[in-house]
């Protein structure tokens, strides 16, 4: 791509490079970064430690995979993504009736296509999204395989959307050999919700009165901690009827059967988590697969989600990884810090109750660096293996640190760091620089159908777009970079 350098395009990209004047209070600080015109460098140079895991001085090499066009339409979308104000209006017009109106639904959709959608999402099928992976593994990175699918509510959609899950896995065959690290399920998915609602509320009930009877409960680990939010369930709920029974027995084929796909084909599954007020059931699910297929001394093949921003998280993390220890059992899990802030503390409030999130963004770092400690040291003794989801700058490079005292390195398949598909582009590249498996978070299908999914990114991780600050100040650095070398300057 051929950039025609004019005044105003320096004046643009010097305006790009720099970083916002103001943030909301609470977003994840990043690392103060400034550029120095006169010596093209950064202002603010990391510590001979720091700077050995994570260097970001070299955007010449942190960008080296992309294009002029993406490298500009990247700048372009997230410093959109950070303003509060265009979220807000684009959230308010894809839920408004206005989208029922053809014309203008059509209009909406394309505008969406070709600008967040591009950005976070790596594809409408497995086609486009296969041509995502190979650009991501020619790069040095690997894929999470995920199609935006959630909330089936009968088992028709359960089982048209474990068709989809299973189709993704038998898809693995045909990508380049390790350069897909996970596939993707979301229970309430393959669940119809109003079960693991049920199911999730009978499980908080035996929690407060553990002689509380669960005739078709399986084997599986601690859910719920003496801290874990329970506000949901006030009553002592029914029991499932026969038709829920079934239903549930038709879950646990469901994923029973995917899991079974995924051994065969020697590609982990990992279960994301959703909101508390199904989040039990989830996990009630994902440890009875753990048991069923995950095997001593192995890397496991069922990876669990913790959400780093719930105050029962480590505690939570703790009563499962030592139940498992006993059973001789390894576990995976995928640490996240959350994506239902907003609709967690509304719903608490409602209620009366504290909010099951953190009370300060510190507690919840702190909660992630913890936890992520913690599976660090299992992977020694290979009684575990995590996912360390995060982007945070601070976290990545303690757990790189750590990592690295501890000789855990790329031939390692117990680690790997993972962030959203188009979003940390600078720490996925500094990780992998630093010699870490890094993956990226690749969700995909229909705009029509991941429309749900890019609404509640946008809603519920608006203070992770904001803080996004890094790459957009290290892409607009080296589009200045580019523009000079281009130039002769």
């Amino acid at each position: 791509m051929a950039i025609r350098v004019t005044p105003k395009l320096l004046q643009s990209f010097r305006q790009i490079s720099r970083p916002l004047s103001s943030a909301p209070s609470s977003t994840i600080p990043v690392l103060p970064i400034n550029f120095d015109e006169k010596t093209d460098t950064l202002v603010s140079k990391p510590s001979k430690t720091e700077e050995t895991i994570l260097n970001f001085n070299d955007t010449k090499k942190l960008f080296s995979t992309f294009s002029n066009t993406k490298l500009l339409r990247s700048t372009i979308n997230l410093n959109m993504a950070s303003i509060d104000s265009i979220v807000d209006m684009g959230m308010w017009v894809m839920r408004s009736k206005l989208m029922e109106v053809p014309g203008f639904r059509q209009a909406i959709l394309g505008s969406v296509k070709h600008s967040f959608y591009e950005q976070f999402v790596a594809g409408k099928d497995l086609i486009e999204t296969s041509q995502s992976v190979r650009k991501i593994w020619d790069a040095g990175l690997r894929g999470m395989l995920n199609y935006g699918l959630e909330h089936a509510y009968d088992n028709d959609s359960c089982d048209k959307n474990y068709l989809t899950f299973l189709n993704t896995i038998e898809s693995t065959k045909f990508f380049p050999p390790s350069s897909i690290s996970f596939v993707i399920v979301k229970i309430s998915a393959i669940c119809p919700m109003a079960l693991l609602e049920r199911l999730s509320d009978l499980l908080r009930w035996q929690k407060q009165d553990p002689s509380f009877h669960l005739p078709w409960k399986q084997n599986s680990l601690p859910i719920l901690s003496d801290s874990s939010p329970l506000y949901h369930t006030l009553t002592k709920p029914d029991p499932l009827t026969p038709q829920e029974e079934e239903d549930l027995r038709l879950t646990h084929d469901r994923l029973t059967k995917l899991c079974q796909r995924c051994v065969e084909l020697n590609v982990p599954l990992t279960v994301d988590a959703e909101d508390t007020n199904i989040q039990p059931g989830i996990d009630y699910l994902t440890y009875n697969s753990a048991i069923e297929f995950n095997k001593f001394g192995e890397i496991p093949v069922v990876y669990g989600t913790i959400q780093a921003y719930l105050k029962d998280a480590k505690e939570r993390l703790l009563l499962a990884t030592n139940a498992a220890d006993k059973m001789g059992l390894p576990l995976g899990f995928k640490l996240v810090r959350g994506a239902y802030m907003s609709s967690e503390s509304k719903l608490a409030n409602s209620l009366g109750f504290d909010s099951p999130i953190h009370n300060t963004i510190q507690d919840t770092h702190k909660c992630y660096n913890d936890c992520a400690s913690f599976m660090l040291d299992k992977i020694v003794d290979k009684s575990g293996a995590v996912v360390l989801a995060t982007h945070n700058v601070d976290s990545g490079k303690l757990a790189a640190s750590k990592a690295r005292d501890l000789g855990i390195g790329k031939e390692n398949d117990r680690l790997q760091f993972a962030q959203l598909y188009g979003m940390s582009e600078a720490l996925s590249y500094g990780l992998a620089n630093a010699g870490f498996q890094v993956s990226k978070y690749l969700t995909f299908g229909p705009v029509e159908e991941v429309i749900p999914y890019l609404l509640r990114r946008a809603e519920e991780n608006r203070g992770m777009l904001s803080s996004s600050s890094l790459d957009r100040q290290l892409m607009g650095m080296e589009l200045k970079r580019r523009v000079k070398e281009r130039c002769g300057m």
